[in-house]
């Protein structure tokens, strides 16, 4: 499972937005001695809980500033973790970095979201950085394979995730989003920028008009990396809201690929899960 932090360097930079997942990935740091600094989006990364390491605030866009500190911190690789709110380029804080890359800012703007987060750090890279995934500083945090819970999915519910890694493949390339429900071989939901709670939510509603006549119970939430994503960016995330949301739409399970997937408190999201009789399962590779 360690077997690649060794080449990390320390300190690491923590270009960190909201949730738990930053600190999550900062304390598993520590835990190897790899000192983690964050560089914390103002407004959206928790102040209760950056307070705990070192760090700096930052607004989004100001690439000079952050170059800055990160060659202050003698930090040189650097992670985005946490979630965040795609911004208008209205909303982007411009300092003189920003400027002088923004032809480069423009063109990550025109794909998805892991278009625009790889498209970041690819500029920060011509700077002489280096991105590093969850895969590289943080490994105990994916998904593992197999089931997690007290009960696996039945013949119904496999066909179903089968189903769902076969749309999830031939959407990929679309950039459209990372989850999908399937009940009883039918799609019923695919994530789109509003993302898998709201999924989810939209499920529920749908169940509560009558429009999905399956019995509660039934049907599976799917999540995948797209396909040629860059998997240091944007990997999937499964906490236990997902599966509350999930248990709120009825569904009897979730399956998620296993090491692409980063787990968000792994100890509530399998209570929930076994309280609300869904089952977890890391899908391999």
């Amino acid at each position: 499972m360690t077997d690649r932090v060794p080449d990390i360097s320390s300190p690491v930079g923590l270009v960190a937005g909201g949730g738990a997942l930053p600190f999550a990935v900062a304390d598993s740091l520590a835990a190897r001695r790899i000192e983690p600094v964050f560089f914390a989006l103002k407004g959206v990364c928790d102040p209760a809980q950056v307070g705990r390491f070192r760090h700096h605030w930052i607004s989004v866009g100001q690439i000079g500033k952050l170059a800055r500190l990160l060659r202050a911190e003698n930090c040189r690789d650097l992670i985005f973790i946490g979630t965040l709110v795609r911004p208008a380029l209205s909303e982007i804080r411009l300092d003189w970095g920003t400027v002088r890359v923004m032809k480069h800012i423009l063109a990550a703007f025109r794909g998805g979201d892991d278009h625009l987060l790889s498209g970041m750090g690819r500029i920060l890279e011509r700077d002489g950085f280096r991105m590093v995934g969850i895969k590289d500083v943080a490994p105990d945090l994916l998904m593992p394979p197999g089931c997690l819970t007290r009960i696996g999915p039945d013949p119904s519910a496999t066909a179903d995730i089968a189903k769902g890694q076969d749309v999830l493949r031939a959407l990929g390339s679309f950039d459209i989003g990372q989850a999908v429900v399937v009940i009883d071989g039918h799609v019923v939901g695919v994530e789109g920028i509003e993302g898998t709670d709201a999924l989810l939510a939209r499920v529920a509603q749908l169940r509560t008009e009558g429009r999905i006549r399956a019995k509660p119970g039934r049907g599976v939430l799917v999540k995948a990396p797209k396909s040629g994503q860059d998997l240091r960016y944007d990997l999937p995330t499964l906490g236990p809201r997902t599966i509350e949301n999930a248990a709120a739409a009825g569904l009897a399970g979730v399956a998620v690929a296993a090491g692409n997937t980063l787990v968000a408190e792994p100890e509530a999201l399998v209570g929930a899960a076994d309280a609300s009789s869904l089952f977890v399962i890391g899908l391999p590779v």
